[in-house]
């Protein structure tokens, strides 16, 4: 083995006899590839799941043991529910229930506004998914059902599908006839019906990691321009003005001027009832925050400033009054299912799939929040198959698509939820709305529910905050949350999250760019750290350590090119063309016999003299095998010529955080391969540490290795590949095999 002697300088002096080359490591310890193509991981991980595996049981035998485990994901209540703890837990679920049902019921009026339908609809969003999830989701805290973000998003199809009872410019998407209320809920559980056929096939193709691609940041900065969007479209119902629908990008900018432009029409009634329930609703919201621990479960304020605004509404006769808009009649019972309309189907493909994400990374962050407070596992893949089976369910039944709101997840597990019982208790008092009260609500005002709405984005507008931790904590992160609340705002929110992605991949790139640095040796130790941050560190004399901290693709490889050249302090391809330029005019000098050397006279010279100077010829290795003298390019050439020379003998190269290389990064004029060959041939010796098998492997595929290159470049560690090179180059020992040549 071996080891630093620190005494003398601290350089590495004591050299081991077994070189831990990587190949003879590999040989040493019987190493065999285990690692799997691409394609057959993809093969594996669909054998694992649930599509696959319910394949294996409906068309093949299977065990009985894999049967039962595939039953337990796929139906994840049938694995608690026989263990529940009745006697503990029954009366705090239903105390939690009925809370939450009271919230549910308030919430689903209301967000139904933003998808441009009847109140009465958004009591279907609160009711149909509950019952599914129940079966088929895994966290035991979630309260599904209508999200305002989500809503929105769906509101915005249904706006541009249908204005003012007109099929966006195509009657033919419609049948003839057909109400302007019954076009909206069409298509608004149309295209829950699609997002829930995505989510399901994103579960069931085990798709459940592309929630990684969406970060905190990206979410925080979209669901607070989302919350924008949301308040601009409630002003209509706090002012009591009629605004037109604006699609498209700048649409709350339009909303506002024509807000702005017509504020005089303002319903004095519905501002001042806004007014008031808005600070009564945030007033006690607070207390109820701020004294939680002291209160058995929160203050139903919403569900009392509801019931005396529709006392209030009914007793004066606000609509006849003072002309204010009111929720009117509400369905009585369920309507019979819906089959989704084809033509919308095809026209919101893309907002679907937006509404899918959207909804499916909101729920999972906010069930990732309380199974990690409560100690227990929540499966990604098996909470899209529960969402999307869920949004199916409840487009079918005239429901839109879901997702679970924020302040409606907190009251249930605030208020002592368990389990999924108290979330089928709030289902049960929303049903009981449905078919038995719901025609009380008629009186009451469009603008509470509005002002509601309004209340229950304070937690979104709080995400401003994080604006200034994340700019002292990460630059990158602080500007995807503002480009993705920016784009959001100005484009749509379609749109708004495609250009967040995009941002948010962007930086990836970004922070792969300049971030290469210089490693040197902590004496007396085998750790090797960035130079710039210590002193007292060891650097041999013409070794240099080039750490790259990311994978090296087309997108950064010229960064490491420039990187590189600026540590070196030289151009290798330069210092290349340069030499073969100064071969060929030595062996011209020759050839003229104007150079003579002491070892043969220039009569008896047979040297080939071929003057081609083109570039091609000049990237290749210097060819000096026939010259009757040896050259040292760190000396005074014949014929007075200048090379500039070069102080560096070796290159290491720290491949540990390189976790992947592209065919780009590999064989391209400017790729890794072709840098290495330039430094090979300026007489640098190059060596790569800490490499993964993975990325060796993938070398091997692209034809990296040649005649200039070879394996043995690859060293288990930095202090090995250091320990080789100081064998070979040990400056006592340090001769030159010119010396006994001269010119004249």
């Amino acid at each position: 083995m071996k080891c630093f002697d620190s005494t003398t300088n601290g350089s590495l002096l004591q050299y081991g006899v077994y070189e831990r080359i990587q190949d003879n490591f590999h040989r040493f310890y019987n190493y065999s590839k285990t690692h799997i193509s691409l394609s057959l991981a993809l093969i594996t991980e669909l054998q694992d799941s649930s599509l696959y595996q319910l394949i294996c049981i409906l068309c093949f035998s299977c065990s009985v043991v894999k049967a039962k485990r595939i039953f337990y994901t796929l139906f994840p209540v049938a694995s608690w529910l026989p263990t529940y703890n009745f006697k503990d837990w029954l009366v705090s679920d239903i105390i939690s229930g009925i809370s939450t049902g009271l919230v549910a019921v308030l919430q689903g009026l209301a967000f139904a506004l933003l998808v441009s339908v009847p109140p009465g609809y958004g009591l279907y969003a609160a009711f149909f998914p509950v019952l599914t999830y129940f079966l088929f989701g895994t966290s035991k805290h979630l309260s599904v059902g209508p999200f305002p973000v989500v809503s929105l998003m769906v509101g915005t199809v249904v706006d541009r599908l249908v204005v003012d009872g007109v099929a966006g410019g195509n009657s033919t998407i419609f049948p003839e006839g057909m109400s302007d209320e019954d076009r909206k809920v069409w298509v608004a559980t149309s295209v829950t019906y699609l997002a829930g056929i995505f989510q399901l096939g994103l579960g069931l193709l085990q798709f459940g990691f592309i929630v990684v691609y969406l970060s905190e940041p990206l979410i925080s900065g979209f669901t607070t321009a989302a919350a924008i969007h949301v308040l601009v479209s409630q002003l209509k119902f706090v002012l009591g003005i009629r605004v037109p629908s604006f699609m498209g990008k700048l649409s709350v900018m339009y909303t506002l001027e024509y807000i702005f432009n017509n504020i005089p029409e303002t319903n004095i009634t519905d501002l001042v009832t806004s007014i008031i329930v808005i600070l009564i609703v945030f007033i006690v919201k607070e207390i109820n925050d701020r004294y939680k621990s002291k209160l058995p479960v929160p203050i139903p304020i919403e569900v009392i400033m509801t019931v005396i605004a529709t006392g209030v509404s009914y007793a004066f006769s606000f609509e006849e009054r003072y002309q204010v808009d009111i929720v009117g009649n509400i369905t009585s019972g369920f309507q019979t299912p819906l089959t989704p309309n084809a033509a919308v189907l095809e026209d919101s493909i893309i907002d679907a799939f937006s509404i899918a994400i959207v909804g499916f990374t909101v729920a999972f962050s906010v069930a990732k929040v309380y199974s990690i407070k409560h100690d227990y596992t929540i499966n990604g893949n098996q909470e899209l198959i529960a969402f999307g089976i869920s949004n199916i369910f409840c487009g079918a039944f005239r429901g839109f698509a879901g997702s679970t709101a924020l302040s409606r997840t907190a009251v249930q597990e605030s208020t002592g939820g368990k389990s999924q019982i108290a979330s089928l208790v709030s289902a049960l008092l929303v049903m009981i709305v449905l078919l038995a009260i719901g025609y009380l609500l008629a009186p009451l005002q469009k603008s509470v529910l509005g002002a509601l709405v309004v209340v229950n984005l304070k937690g979104m507008f709080f995400q401003f905050r994080e604006v200034v931790v994340l700019w002292k904590k990460d630059k990158y992160d602080c500007l995807v949350w503002l480009v993705s609340f920016v784009a959001a705002v100005l484009l749509g929110l379609d749109l708004g999250l495609a250009a967040g992605v995009a941002f948010e991949l962007l930086t990836v790139v970004f922070r792969t760019h300049s971030q290469f640095s210089v490693l040197a040796n902590i004496n007396g130790t085998d750790i090797y750290r960035n130079r710039k941050d210590y002193q007292n560190i060891y650097e041999p004399e013409g070794l240099k350590i080039f750490r790259c901290p990311s994978p090296i693709f087309f997108a950064n490889i010229n960064s490491f090119r420039d990187k590189l050249i600026e540590v070196l302090g030289f151009n290798p391809l330069r210092i290349l063309r340069k030499r073969n330029r100064a071969v060929l005019k030595i062996r011209k000098l020759l050839k003229k016999g104007e150079i003579m050397t002491t070892l043969v006279s220039s009569s008896k010279l047979a040297i080939n003299f071929d003057d081609n100077n083109n570039i091609e010829n000049l990237d290749k290795p210097v060819e000096m095998k026939d010259l009757p003298l040896c050259i040292d390019w760190n000396r005074s050439l014949p014929g007075n010529l200048q090379v500039p020379g070069v102080d560096t003998h070796s290159v290491v190269f720290d491949f540990a955080a390189v976790s992947f290389l592209d065919v780009s990064a590999i064989n391209t004029l400017k790729g890794v391969k072709t840098i290495l060959k330039e430094l090979v041939r300026i007489e640098i010796d190059i060596y790569i540490a800490a490499c993964d098998d993975l990325i060796i492997e993938k070398l091997e595929k692209c034809g990296f290795f040649d005649d200039e290159i070879n394996t043995n470049i690859f060293f288990i560690t930095i202090h090995d590949a250091i320990l080789h090179i100081l064998g070979r180059y040990d400056p006592e020992k340090t001769n030159y095999e010119c010396d006994n040549v001269s010119y004249y």
